[in-house]
C-alpha cells in the first residue's frame, strides 16, 4: 500500500459484517470505530474495532438507524470516512446525505445512484435506455388497480406483482389466473404500505424455472468501470437468499461475458462509483436471456465468494475508490480462478418452521482448513440477539472446481458447532448434498418446493446415552471420599455394586450401571448395550468439550457444553439441547397433564421464539374465542400471532415492549367449560431415580 487511504473509518453496522470490514481496516493501516447498541454492548464488533461509540437503545430506529447518532459518532471520534456495510442504512440516501453534509466520507455510490436504483420502476427505466434488457411488464408510477388488471391482459399470465419500493421479496405475489389478480393487488398494496410506506406497485412477466444471477462491478470516480465475475444466488427461501456461489454454473462463457458487459452498463447509467451489484433474472429453459431485476448499491452479503474466486478485497477497492483513487486494473486483467460457495448461517429452527432462535453462545468450534473461510460474529458466552437480522456467520468454501468447493462446504458445516442455541447448519449441509443441488439443478423455487418443511429429527441413541452418562460421570465426581460423608451425594454409591441409576432425559428414560469409563445402558425398554465416556476438555477458551462415546464396540464424537439442567450435544452441525428431568419435574408435568385431560387444549400459550411483544390486543380477564390473536411477538425481522386455542377467558402476562424467552408463559386461556379433572391416583407410580443410598445396615 502506497499512501494511508483515511487515518479513521468508522463502521456503521454490526455482526460479522461489521467484523469483516474491521479486519479489512486492521489490515490497511486504518483506526477503526465500531457502534453499538444496548443489546450489543458486549458484541465481538465492539472489542475488535479500535474505538466503539454507544448509539442507543436495542430498537435499530434508535441506534443502527438514527442517522443523526452515526453522524455525531463519527465527529466525536475524528472518522473521515462511514463505511455502511449492508442493510440499515447502507441503501438510505439520508445517511449518504448526511455525510457529505458533515464533510464525511460515505463509502458507498452518490446520492443520485441511490435514489435511482433504491426505486425498482425508476431504475428498469434507467437501464432501458442503456440497452440492458428488462423483463416484459409494465412499471410506470402511479399505477391503480384498474391500469394493472388492464395491463395484465396485455402481458399474459402468469405475471409478478412487485412493489416498487424496498426488496427481500416482501409484498410480490405470484398470479397464474385472471380472477386471482385483484386480491394479489390488494395484498401486495398492504404489505408494500406497512413495509415501505409506499404502496406503487408493477407487473412483469413470471419467468418460468427462475435463476437469480448477479454480477458484482467496481466503479471509480474517473470513469473505470469493470465486472468481477457473476454469482449464482438461485437457493432461496421465500425469496431470501441461503446459498450462493461463484461463477454461476448455468453460464457459458458467452453469455458470462455479455451479461458482465450488461452490468458494466447499468453502473454507467447512473454515474456508479464503489462496489455495487446488478441482479438479473434468468430462465432454467432458455439460459442465454437474462433480464435485469434490480441493483444492489451496496456490498452483498455473499461476496466473499466473489474475494475467493478473484483473489481480491471488494471492503479494500470500496475504500480506494472512495478516497478518489483509480482502479488499479482493467477488465482484461480480472481472471476467476476456481469456484466457491457459502452458506449462511441463521439462528433459527428449521424444525419449527424456521422461527428465530435465541440463546446464549455456550462454546463454539468454527471450522478452518484448505479453502475454507468464515465470516462471524460469534463468540462464545455472548446472547445470540433476537432485536435484528438472524444471521450469525457465512461459512465459504473454496476448491479448484464446484464439486471440490461443495465438498468442502459440506465439511465445513459438518465441523461447525454453536453450543447454546438452535440454528439452520444441518440443514443447510443437508441442501448442499441435495443430487439437483450437486449437479446444478436449481431454481429460486426449489428450496420452498421441497426443503420449506423440515421434518423434526428424533434424538438419536447415542444423543441420549451420551447425556446420561455425561450426568452419571458428573454425578460419580461429586461422589463422597472415603473420608467424606458416604451418603451426602446421588451417586449410587454403596457397598458391593453399585445400584443402577436412572436419568430422564427429555422423556427418555435412561439407567445407568457401573462407572461412566464402562457402563451397561439401558434406554427406554430396548436391551441393555455396552457403553464408555471419555471427556476431553476444550484446549481453547470458548471452545467446546469433546465426548467420546463408545456403543458395542463404535465410537460417536460430540461437541459438549452444559447450561444448568441442559446437556448440549454437537455433531455433524447439527446442536441440540437435551434437559436431564428430576423426578418433581415429572410429577409437576403429569399432575398438569391429568387435571388438563387428555383431549383439553393446552391452556398457556407460550412464545415459540425468545423476541419482543409488539401487540396485546385482549385485554386481561377478557372472554375470547377461539383462534384469537391474543399476543404478537416480534424477533428477527418475523411476527408471530399467539391465538387461543380454545374458548374462554384470558389471563395476559405481558405488554407491549416486554421481552419474552421461548416457551416463556404469555397468557392463559381458561376453557369455558373445562373437563372433569381425573383423580391424582390415575398418575403412574414414579420411576427410581438417583438419590442418596440407604444406610448400609438396611442394604445389607
Amino acid at each position: 500500500m502506497t499512501q494511508r487511504l483515511f487515518d479513521t473509518v468508522l463502521v456503521a453496522n454490526r455482526g460479522e459484517i461489521a467484523c469483516r470490514v474491521i479486519r479489512t481496516l486492521r489490515r490497511v493501516g486504518i483506526r477503526s470505530v465500531a457502534v453499538y447498541s444496548d443489546a450489543d454492548a458486549d458484541a465481538p464488533h465492539v472489542g475488535l474495532a479500535d474505538v466503539a461509540v454507544r448509539l442507543g437503545p436495542a430498537a435499530a430506529r434508535e441506534s443502527y438507524l438514527d442517522v443523526d447518532a452515526i453522524v455525531a459518532a463519527a465527529r466525536r471520534t475524528g472518522a473521515q470516512a462511514v463505511h455502511p456495510g449492508y442493510g440499515f442504512l447502507s441503501e438510505n440516501p439520508a445517511l449518504a446525505e448526511a455525510c457529505a453534509a458533515a464533510g464525511i466520507v460515505f463509502v458507498g455510490p452518490g446520492v443520485h445512484a441511490l435514489e435511482v436504483m433504491g426505486d425498482k420502476i425508476t431504475a428498469k427505466h434507467a437501464v432501458a435506455a442503456y440497452d440492458v434488457p428488462t423483463i416484459p411488464g409494465i412499471a410506470e408510477p402511479g399505477l391503480d388497480d384498474d391500469a394493472l388488471l388492464a395491463a395484465a391482459e396485455r402481458i399474459g399470465f402468469p405475471v409478478l406483482v412487485k412493489p416498487s419500493a424496498g426488496g427481500g421479496g416482501k409484498g410480490m405475489q405470484a398470479v397464474h389466473a385472471p380472477g386471482d389478480l385483484p386480491e394479489a393487488l390488494r395484498a401486495a398494496r398492504r404489505v408494500a404500505a406497512a413495509a415501505f410506506g409506499d404502496d406503487t406497485l408493477f407487473l412483469e412477466r413470471l419467468v418460468a424455472s427462475p435463476r437469480h444471477i448477479e454480477v458484482q462491478v467496481l466503479a471509480d470516480r474517473h470513469g473505470g468501470i469493470v465486472h468481477l465475475g457473476e454469482r449464482e444466488c438461485s437457493l432461496q427461501r421465500r425469496h431470501q437468499k441461503v446459498v450462493e456461489e461463484a461463477p454461476s454454473p448455468l453460464l457459458d462463457e458467452a453469455t458470462r461475458e455479455r451479461i458482465g458487459a450488461a452490468a458494466c452498463r447499468v453502473a454507467a447509467s447512473v454515474g456508479y462509483e464503489g462496489a455495487g451489484t446488478v441482479e438479473f433474472l434468468v430462465s432454467a429453459d432458455a439460459p442465454d436471456e437474462f433480464f435485469f431485476m434490480e441493483m444492489n448499491t451496496r456490498l452483498q452479503v455473499e461476496h466473499p465468494v466473489t474475494e475467493l474466486v478473484t483473489g481480491l478485497d471488494l471492503v479494500e477497492q470500496q475504500l480506494r475508490i472512495a478516497a478518489g483513487e483509480r482502479l488499479a486494473f482493467g477488465q482484461a486483467d480480472v481472471t476467476l480462478t476456481g469456484h466457491a460457495v457459502e452458506a449462511r448461517v441463521y439462528a433459527e429452527d428449521p424444525e419449527r418452521g424456521f422461527l428465530p432462535a435465541g440463546g446464549r453462545v455456550l462454546a463454539l468450534r468454527e471450522p478452518s482448513g484448505a479453502g475454507v473461510r468464515v465470516d462471524s460474529g460469534l463468540a462464545a458466552g455472548i446472547p445470540i440477539v433476537t432485536d435484528y437480522d438472524p444471521m450469525l456467520a457465512k461459512v465459504i468454501a473454496w476448491g479448484t472446481d464446484r464439486r471440490e468447493a461443495l465438498a468442502r462446504l459440506r465439511g465445513a458445516l459438518a465441523g461447525t458447532s454453536i453450543l447454546g442455541s438452535v440454528t439452520n447448519v444441518a440443514w443447510l449441509r443437508d441442501l448442499v448434498s441435495d443430487p439437483d443441488v450437486v449437479a446444478g439443478r436449481m431454481d429460486t423455487t426449489l428450496i420452498d418446493r421441497r426443503f420449506s418443511e423440515a421434518r423434526p429429527t428424533p434424538v438419536s441413541d447415542e444423543e441420549v446415552i451420551a447425556a446420561a452418562l455425561i450426568a452419571h460421570a458428573d454425578r460419580t465426581r461429586e461422589a463422597p471420599s472415603a473420608v467424606g460423608p458416604l451418603w451426602g451425594a446421588p451417586s449410587g454409591w454403596r457397598l458391593g455394586r453399585p445400584r443402577p441409576v436412572r436419568y430422564d432425559v427429555d422423556g427418555t428414560q435412561v439407567t445407568v450401571s457401573g462407572e461412566p469409563e464402562d457402563a451397561t445402558v439401558t434406554v427406554g425398554t430396548a436391551a441393555p448395550a455396552r457403553a464408555s465416556l471419555r471427556i476431553r476438555p476444550a484446549t481453547a477458551d470458548g471452545e467446546p468439550d469433546v465426548a467420546l462415546l463408545g456403543v458395542d464396540g463404535m465410537t460417536v464424537r460430540f461437541d459438549l457444553a452444559r447450561d444448568g439442567d441442559t446437556i448440549w450435544l454437537a455433531r455433524d452441525g447439527r446442536a441440540r439441547g437435551l434437559r436431564l428431568r428430576d423426578r418433581a419435574t415429572r410429577l409437576a408435568e403429569r399432575l398438569a397433564a391429568v387435571e388438563r385431560g387428555e383431549s383439553a387444549a393446552h391452556p398457556e400459550l407460550r412464545s415459540p421464539m425468545p423476541g419482543t411483544v409488539v401487540a396485546v390486543p385482549v385485554a386481561d380477564g377478557a372472554r375470547v374465542e377461539t383462534g384469537d390473536t391474543v399476543v404478537v411477538v416480534e424477533a428477527m425481522k418475523m411476527e408471530h400471532r399467539l391465538v387461543a386455542p380454545a374458548a374462554g377467558t384470558v389471563t395476559v402476562q405481558v405488554a407491549p415492549g416486554d421481552l419474552v424467552r421461548l416457551d416463556q408463559v404469555v397468557a392463559r386461556v381458561d376453557a369455558d367449560e373445562p373437563s372433569t379433572p381425573s383423580t391424582p391416583t390415575d398418575v403412574p407410580p414414579e420411576e427410581a431415580d438417583a438419590a442418596p443410598a440407604p444406610p448400609a445396615a438396611a442394604q445389607r
